[in-house]
């Protein structure tokens, strides 16, 4: 009786080692690809082959693929054993070598295909560890018939994921500049007709004016015309400040503004306008793209906005939200802290801010979640 449990226990053991080493194996040849673990490691996009542009890129993808269809075309994309004999005969085994390398040239380029077709820059190393894994494959299978994939093949293939997942990153970071640009030029264009509009209407309260200044000087009322002249210097004054910061390019508003509801309560937001008044562009950011509304925590003038804005996003720039594309401005920090940071760089020219966001539309969506029904 002991003896048959000794017996059945040894067999376990030998089952648990045996199943642990097929897991083992089954372990090594699969090949993560979920994208959550991907992106976890996945940091600034660096181009394994640097070309100009994207069409540079597809030109030479263009070259390479066209090599990969030549390889193939001649048999050197899988190579297999040359006096392989069927029934004695080696016009036999060699027809069976033809036949059966065919058959797993079929299957790697079918692979390789899926790996071009889904490729995600991020996902790169994961589609060379798959291929790598039908590369073993094969070995395997035609192992004896010494059918493998040839060198060259293998690393043509190789090649073209990599200049795909270059072609990729580059095409995508040439729309998103030209995405830039178009945002740069609505922004420029809508304060250049602010611009006309505030000197329209300030021209037209000077005509008005200089006509009533013309009526009092006839009518003798020294006075009167005094104070109208002094009304008339300071649109005068004003007028010229519009047309001095339409000509100076780097002056603006840099403003800093949060969004609880759709960022949480330590993201916020650093940018710049040109804006005559900058709550439209505020307003603007937060249109239906976003659930909720942004709250303006500062607005600070300065003759080089471009400068002040670009020496808070230097200072917060290990704090950034987005490290790969620089052109969004969002960064993890709380109002209080970029409040002392401002107040570093800006000095004299913080007139107000405000540490706590209003959000009214989120406390109250809130709040109405939270009522009983």
């Amino acid at each position: 009786m002991v003896q048959d449990l000794y017996a059945q226990h040894a067999e376990l053991q030998k089952a648990v080692e045996t199943a642990k080493s097929r897991l083992h194996t089954i372990e090594r040849q699969v090949v993560r690809t979920e994208e959550t673990a991907l992106l976890q490691e996945v940091g600034v996009y660096e181009y394994r082959h640097p070309l100009s542009d994207a069409v540079a890129y597809k030109e030479y993808l263009g070259k390479i693929k066209a090599r990969i269809k030549a390889m193939a075309k001649d048999d050197k994309a899988v190579l297999g054993s040359t006096n392989w004999q069927v029934n004695g005969s080696a016009a036999e085994g060699r027809r069976m070598v033809r036949d059966f390398s065919k058959l797993m040239l079929r299957a790697y380029n079918a692979e390789a295909d899926n790996c071009v077709r889904t490729m995600r820059p991020y996902k790169l190393q994961s589609a060379i560890d798959r291929l790598e894994k039908s590369v073993e494959m094969i070995v395997r299978l035609g192992k004896t018939m010494s059918i493998h994939v040839s060198v060259e093949y293998h690393r043509l293939r190789l090649y073209e994921l990599e200049l795909t997942a270059d072609y990729l990153a580059k095409q995508e970071e040439e729309k998103e500049r030209v995405r830039a640009q178009r945002e740069q030029q609505r922004e420029e264009e809508a304060a250049r007709r602010e611009f006309e509009r505030e000197k329209a209407r300030l021209r037209k309260e000077e005509a008005h004016y200089r006509a009533a200044l013309s009526k009092v000087l006839a009518s003798g009322d020294e006075m009167a015309a005094n104070e109208l002249k002094a009304k008339l210097e300071e649109i005068g004054a004003a007028v010229s400040d519009v047309e001095a910061r339409e000509a100076n390019i780097r002056a603006g508003y840099v403003y800093v503004i949060s969004n609880v509801g759709a960022f949480g309560d330590d993201v916020i937001k650093i940018g710049m306008t040109r804006r005559l008044e900058p709550e439209d562009r505020v307003r603007e950011l937060g249109d239906a793209s976003v659930p909720f509304k942004f709250d303006t925590h500062a607005l600070v003038f300065s003759d080089d906005a471009v400068g002040l804005e670009g020496r808070l996003h230097a200072e917060l720039s290990e704090r950034r939200v987005n490290k790969v594309n620089l052109r969004r401005e969002f960064f993890r920090a709380t109002p209080a802290e970029v409040k002392v940071l401002l107040e570093k760089i800006a000095g004299q020219h913080l007139l107000e801010y405000r540490d706590i966001p209003e959000a009214l539309e989120w406390r109250q969506s809130a709040n109405a979640e939270a009522a009983p029904a």
